[in-house]
């Protein structure tokens, strides 16, 4: 049984979307700040609806907390910090491609929507892996010698 597919913008459509001039689209936000709220309500959006990004975040500020409690050096934590960050970008990232091609297939199912989906979230599940291994790389060895130092 096929599902109905969706079918492609027309070529009209899209002459006439990417004919707009954006002269003025540095003008959409009025100042700097206005942009950085953007960019919050971006991430607060993510917080509130997306629980991978939530277990991210908490990830995150564990691995930080570890990190400073364990007393590694600056270029250490460093490591840590900009795995963690890759991660949580990704993780933008990934709802923000999700969003467009849900609003672009609407509730059919298309083949290259599934692709789109599905490389976005291995983007992230490859930079979790990474982010996990560099905490082991990191943050066991004083761990455990924390951990053998209380017995």
């Amino acid at each position: 049984m096929s599902q109905p597919v969706s079918p492609p913008p027309t070529s009209s459509h899209l002459e006439t979307v990417v004919s707009k001039k954006r002269e003025l689209s540095w003008q959409v936000a009025a100042n700097l700040f206005v942009s950085f709220k953007y960019a919050w309500c971006g991430i607060s959006y993510a917080f509130q609806t997306q629980r991978n990004f939530r277990i991210h975040v908490v990830i995150c500020v564990v691995a930080l907390g570890l990190s400073i409690f364990l007393r590694l050096k600056a270029v250490e934590i460093a490591v840590i910090s900009i795995t963690s960050g890759l991660v949580l970008a990704l993780e933008l990232l990934n709802t923000a491609i999700e969003s467009v091609v849900d609003l672009t297939v609407k509730q059919a199912y298309h083949e290259l929507a599934k692709i789109a989906k599905d490389c976005a979230a291995g983007a992230v599940l490859i930079s979790a892996c990474v982010a996990v291994l560099v905490a082991i790389a990191l943050l066991f060895p004083p761990l455990l010698t924390l951990i053998l130092s209380a017995f």
